[in-house]
């Protein structure tokens, strides 16, 4: 499998990211993730980005959680962050990404895990637990949905902008969702893709979200609807993006419904759909709800 490697140096001295790389593979590809605390922390924080993100998004929650004396586990999905980057859009599928989530924790036997879950990180996150029995204990879940194979009109539109983008423009992306994010911040968001060469992940995720019933991750995803609605037996808490307009209110609020014991959602009226850019208040309100930490 042909793929590319982000040089060590685009990553340099980013802001408000000062954790070491850590590396594990799949399918002969390097996967990156931190791994911060104790693995005999009372919970496991494992934050799952989305599309066109990496484990740059969750500087701000991070940092809440280590002050917590949780660990913190973050892989940044193939094809983007500091993983490899296959070159052929064609190697990027709903199950090829949610395997390597499942070997992933099974590699690091990762246990009493809090599930820190966005975007895609949600779509590929939310078949987990059901496939892993016993290590997952939390969920925080952020704008995002169970990819059962219904599109709503506004994905539609960004899966077609997508599409007009191949050398989409991350950065500038970040920073027209988020204004107020310095110039030194949204190139933190560019530095895993020196050029379009290094994009294929971007290109192909919007179009493998699963479109039909039968689309591959549909099925999957409807059996994941069943077990969030009838067997999570976990703890929940909700956070809502409000300024989203793909995957805000109207969409969280139907897979609020979806959730076990799931109490009231956090709305964050000023976040847009990268909600963790507005993450360390809500890492602190999901920590007073869980009762850890400080706040035990």
């Amino acid at each position: 499998m042909q793929a590319l490697r982000t040089p060590d140096e685009r990553f340099a001295a980013l802001p408000g990211y000062p954790w070491a790389p850590n590396y594990t593979e799949h399918a002969g590809l390097r996967v990156h993730y931190l791994d911060e605390g104790s693995a005999d922390a009372p919970a496991t924080v494992l934050c799952l980005h989305g599309n066109p993100a990496w484990s740059y998004l969750h500087r701000h929650m991070l940092p809440v959680f280590l002050g917590a004396g949780l660990r913190v586990v973050a892989p940044d999905l193939i094809g983007f962050g500091r993983s490899d980057k296959p070159v052929d859009d064609g190697v990027h599928t709903f199950n090829f990404h949610r395997q390597m989530l499942l070997d992933f924790v099974q590699a690091l036997d990762l246990n009493k895990i809090l599930l820190v879950c966005q975007d895609w990180g949600g779509l590929l996150g939310l078949t987990l637990p059901m496939a892993l029995p016993g290590r997952f204990t939390r969920l925080l879940v952020m704008n995002t949905t169970l990819a059962t194979g219904e599109l709503s009109d506004g994905f539609r539109q960004w899966r077609d902008y997508s599409n007009s983008q191949p050398d989409l423009s991350v950065g500038k992306l970040f920073k027209r969702g988020k204004p107020a994010m310095s110039a030194a911040e949204s190139a933190a968001y560019d530095a895993p893709f020196p050029d379009a060469a290094f994009k294929a992940a971007l290109r192909a995720f919007p179009n493998i979200v699963p479109d039909g019933a039968d689309a591959p991750g549909a099925v999957i995803s409807r059996e994941a609807a069943t077990f969030w609605r009838e067997q999570w037996a976990g703890d929940s808490f909700m956070a809502i993006g409000l300024a989203d307009p793909v995957l805000g209110g109207p969409v969280m609020h139907k897979l609020h419904r979806e959730i076990r014991g799931c109490p009231a959602p956090l709305e964050v009226p000023e976040a847009g759909h990268f909600v963790q850019e507005w993450g360390g208040p809500i890492a602190q309100a999901a920590l007073k709800h869980f009762r850890l930490g400080e706040h035990a």
